[in-house]
Parts: structure tokens; sequence; C-alpha cells
């Protein structure tokens, strides 16, 4: 067991043998979210909770580990990585900074995660891009604060403000090509304490998801054009910080194939979905997979106990501890058939 990889990483090896290296990947961080499940095992944390599932995909994985060690394949290595800040922190790409991909040599990589909208026995993934990149901007509009009764006399940020919100509404409807997915929203809006006085400041946040990297480098270039523009016309002054964070997941071929034998045999041909349609969503094994072969799959969750139904990143989610048995035996047999086959 090797610990303190990018922090609180872990990585435990099986050797089975002279034989290809693969590396299988669990997350497990949790997010700011207050829990509001009342259930029994719910967190002890004040606003920390596994609102993702990734306790459960640890759980999964050291299942998998321990019935592998049990019952060792022939040949082969098995690196079961633990990784920390997927959440946003890009906890994967810490973990190749920190040397993982040099200390634990491996052909190819493997992630796992829970979809609530799927059924619960069912697996699905897809040849090619099945997540989106993920971007965030923040912007801070700079007027003139002044009484609310005298509005010459300061430079309303508020009005500014809104006038670039509406503006970024354009980029997707207007720049992008419609064949290419875009989802650009603005997600905070803070400005102003007094209800009788106009702010200084006014700020924005949002984030942008899409499939194609010229999409987003177009789109990180408009945003601080047009949030500067704007604001000039309101006499305001605007400043974009702009952060690429994760890029597109694109799923390997040859392991992708392999990956789906393996939730075939796990929960039968009919519950998995080898052509799923690509999602929105983001997930930082991304950088895995621009630094080696791979395939990220997900396992069904249904709708699980919680009620209303547990969605993702929800303060009422709640993990289905009914699939924790099927996604180890997926992991053990896409083990076994990475070590069994011939290279």
């Amino acid at each position: 067991m090797h610990e303190g990889i990018a922090g609180t990483g872990v990585v435990g090896v099986l050797h089975c043998g002279d034989g290809l290296s693969y590396g299988l990947r669990a997350d497990m961080d949790a997010l700011p979210i207050q829990e509001t499940t009342g259930l029994s095992y719910q967190s002890v944390h004040d606003g920390v909770m596994h609102a993702c599932g990734h306790d459960g995909h640890t759980a999964m994985l050291l299942g998998a580990a321990r019935h592998l060690a049990q019952n060792p394949p022939p040949r082969g290595v098995l690196h079961f990585i633990f990784q920390p800040a997927e959440e946003g922190e890009a906890g994967a790409q810490a973990m190749i900074d920190d040397g993982l991909l040099e200390r634990f040599p491996m052909r190819a990589i493997f992630g796992l995660h829970n979809h609530p909208g799927l059924a619960a026995r069912q697996f699905a993934t897809r040849e090619g891009a099945l997540l989106a990149a993920f971007d965030s901007f923040h912007i801070e509009v700079r007027g003139k604060g002044c009484h609310a009764a005298f509005p010459e006399q300061g430079v309303d940020p508020i009005v500014a403000a809104a006038n670039i919100v509406l503006a970024l509404q354009n980029l997707a409807s207007r720049e992008v090509e419609a064949t290419k997915p875009l989802a650009l929203g603005v997600t905070k809006f803070h400005a102003g304490d007094a209800i009788n006085a106009y702010p200084s400041t006014a700020l924005i946040e949002g984030c942008l998801r899409y499939f194609d990297t010229a999409v987003g480098a177009h789109i990180a270039a408009r945003i601080p054009e047009i949030a500067a523009a704007v604001a000039a016309a309101g006499r305001a002054t605007a400043n974009c910080i702009y952060k690429s964070l994760y890029p597109p997941l694109v799923n390997h071929a040859a392991e992708t194939a392999i990956a789906i034998s393996a939730a075939k045999e796990a929960a039968g041909v009919d519950n998995v979905l080898a052509q799923t349609n690509p999602a929105m969503g983001s997930e930082d094994f991304a950088y895995f997979l621009r630094a080696l072969p791979g395939n990220y799959m997900l396992i069904g969750a249904g709708n699980g106990p919680a009620t209303p139904p547990c969605e993702l990143h929800s303060p009422h989610y709640d993990f289905n501890d009914d699939i924790l048995v099927l996604g180890a035996r997926y992991w053990a047999a896409l083990a076994r058939r990475l070590l069994e086959t011939p290279s």
C-alpha cells in the first residue's frame, strides 16, 4: 500500500506475476453540501457529504481488490488507485504531477461511476467522447457606488453586470455551430447589501461545458471581450478570470471494447449500453485518458432508496448500496480479462 500521493491519494498494488500492468481507479472525495437525508449513517460533518457516491466507488474497488487478492489472475500487475479531489480540484492531474505514472507504470487505466439516471443493473459507456470539458469564469464589474436617490452621481455595476449576463447567452446560439454542443450558464450573481444604495461592484460567476476544444478556445477569448465591452457601454469596467478546469473525457476504442465485454459478463448482455449518448457532465478522469489508453464506465444506480430520487450533487443523495456487489463483480471481471488476455 502506497499513501500520500497528491496529498491523500492511495495506491494498492497486486503482483500476479510477469505480464502487463493496468490501473483501476476509484475517487474518494466528498462535496461541500449540507446533507438532508436524515439517515442514521448520514455525514457527521456539517456542510460536507458524499453527494456523488464516491464512497460507494471506493467500496466497490476495495471489494474487487480483496477478491482478486484471494483469487489472483495468473499473470500481470494491478494498481488499485484511490484518487482524492475529483470534485473540481483535478486530483487526477495532481496524482499524475506527483509521479503516479512513473512510480506505477501501466498499460491502460479504467474508471467507474454510479449513474442514478440509469437502471440499477445496467452499465453504459461509449467509444470516443463520453463527458464534456469543464471551464469556469469569474467576472468582477466595477462601477461607482452612490445613494439610490441620486443614480447620476454613480456608475451602476448591477445594470452593467445584468447586460453582460444577457450578452453571454448569445454565444451558444450565435457564435458556435449548432452541431457542436455548448452549455454556458451564469450560476452566481452577487451585488450590494443595502436597498437604498448602489454598490461599487457586482460579481458574476459561471461555467461552461463542451466537447470540441476549438469551441472552448473561442469562448475563452470571447467572454472577457464581451464583459469589457458591455461594461464600458455602461461606464463600468470588467475584469474576467477564466479557468480551463477539465478536458473532455474521451474513451479509447480497444479498452472500451474490453470494458464492455467485462460489463456484459457481470450484468448480462442485455444490460449493457455500448453506445450511450454523450453527457455534458465532466470528470477529471479525463486527465488519465489524455495520458493513457483506457475507459470510463457508468453503472446504473436507479433511484435507490432516496425520496426524492437520488440525483448526484443533491443534499438528499443516498448511494444505492444494492449495486455494490455488481460494481465489484465488474471490476473483477475486467481485471481478469485484462490479465488473462495475451498482450
